[in-house]
């Protein structure tokens, strides 16, 4: 059984859910997430927890328990509490600026970036090199800062480029550190 997989999902009081033809909808004070439930999943839905079931002992049903059991959570978390990601900007002439849902970039290159950020993302610039992503979907907010992270990522030398909160960067020696 898988350790993941066999523990209820808490519902909130503020949360609704229904499922119906495999597809789970949850919906909360920020917004409404559904998602495909593969059909060798049983959810039974609670006052208040969600089960998630396998229907038979297959290979496929035991890796795929644990899985499931964790994107559900990932809704009704994302739909109650929302998900936040923090990115840091390291440079000099680095900046961040957000104008309605474009997020403009100067990164050192030629030209300013121009980031379009998805529906259901919002960025916050708290100081001019700290990004501030919220949103109730944890899959596309990831993405959406893994894509951001990848229009500068940060070289080993100098650590200049963008980095998720808290990342640490292992700093490589340059060339005339590595002489004796």
């Amino acid at each position: 059984m898988s350790r993941v997989g066999k523990l209820p999902v808490q519902i909130p009081k503020e949360v609704s859910t229904s499922l119906e033809n495999f597809v789970l909808t949850v919906k909360g004070p920020k917004g409404t997430l559904a998602r495909e439930i593969p059909s060798e999943m049983d959810v039974e839905i609670g006052d208040t927890a969600i089960a998630i079931k396998r229907k038979d002992e297959s290979q496929e049903s035991r890796s795929r328990h644990g899985l499931v059991r964790a994107l559900v959570y990932n809704m009704v978390h994302g739909v109650s509490q929302g998900f936040v990601k923090g990115l840091e900007i390291t440079g000099t002439g680095y900046r961040a600026d957000v104008q309605n849902n474009v997020l403009n970039l100067s990164l050192g290159y030629s030209h300013p970036v121009q980031f379009l950020l998805p529906s259901g993302i919002t960025a916050t610039v708290e100081r001019q090199t700290v990004l501030r992503l919220e949103g109730i979907d944890k899959e596309l907010l990831g993405q959406t800062a893994a894509r951001i992270r990848a229009l500068r990522a940060v070289e080993p030398y100098k650590g200049k480029g963008i980095r998720y909160a808290g990342e640490h960067v292992h700093r490589k020696v340059g060339k005339a550190g590595s002489k004796k």
